[in-house]
């Protein structure tokens, strides 16, 4: 399975930005955002499930962004509202080839990762 995200770009505080990443070959398992700002590790945004009845989201994104998938498409896509400075990162997508119950960690599949700077 490879991965490409896609969508990200500079905007400003307050802009919406909405991430894609089409997965090449089939993938029946969950998907994830993850970022990674300058100085920082890797942290997790939000994952959703193959059926796309489960989500999960970091708590400093809930209420701001939206995952969704389109299974039809291999592609997920992440949906980022009322962004701030502090969501200035890296943003990589993931996939994995097995169930886990856990959607924040375990991915075994990334993408390359797209930036993404909000200027204040």
């Amino acid at each position: 399975v490879q991965l490409q995200a896609s969508g990200g770009g500079v905007v400003q505080t307050g802009d919406s930005l909405r991430l894609s990443c089409a997965a090449s070959g089939r993938t029946g398992y969950a998907m994830g955002w993850f970022r990674q700002a300058p100085g920082k590790e890797r942290e997790f945004v939000a994952a959703i499930s193959w059926s796309g009845q489960t989500t999960d989201y970091a708590d400093p994104v809930k209420g701001r962004f939206t995952i969704t998938r389109d299974n039809a498409k291999n592609t997920a896509y992440l949906q980022m509202n009322s962004l701030r400075p502090e969501d200035t990162a890296v943003y990589y997508c993931a996939t994995r080839n097995y169930y886990s119950g856990n959607l924040r960690d375990a991915y075994n599949y990334w993408g390359q990762g797209t930036q993404v700077t909000v200027s204040s």
